[in-house]
């Protein structure tokens, strides 16, 4: 029998799947999930990390905080973030294994056809 949930696009399992799967879908929350996995860190210093303005990073790290990923505590004037789903680290990194090997397929297939327009180049210029 499989684990997985009987499709409905209205499902409450399915939709909260999408959610998280959406909110890493940027390059600077899949940054900020990284970082995180080191440990508890300032909004402010975040924004250095990533060269944005706070406001940035605050929506940024609010899409991940909504979808479940991380937790938010306020100390004062600064908002701290951490990591609360290790899982979603594992996500990134599955993306980044996905990623190397279509970066691989992609560049094989330049290879290819830098060999393939060589090899046409080279009768006509014979020719010549």
């Amino acid at each position: 029998m499989s684990d997985l949930a009987p499709f409905s696009a209205t499902s409450p399992v399915w939709r909260h799947r999408a959610r998280v799967l959406k909110a890493l879908g940027h390059p600077t929350r899949l940054f900020l999930v990284h970082h995180l996995a080191r440990g508890e860190t300032c909004v402010c210093e975040l924004a250095d990390l990533v060269g944005a303005d706070v406001s940035t990073v605050s929506r940024h790290l609010g899409v991940l905080r909504d979808a479940g990923i991380l937790a938010d505590e306020r100390r004062g004037a600064q908002v701290f973030y951490r990591l609360v789903a290790p899982a979603a680290l594992e996500l990134v990194r599955g993306a980044e294994d996905v990623a190397r090997g279509a970066v691989a397929r992609d560049a094989a297939a330049l290879a290819g056809l830098t060999a393939e327009d060589g090899a046409k180049r080279a009768p006509a210029e014979a020719r010549s």
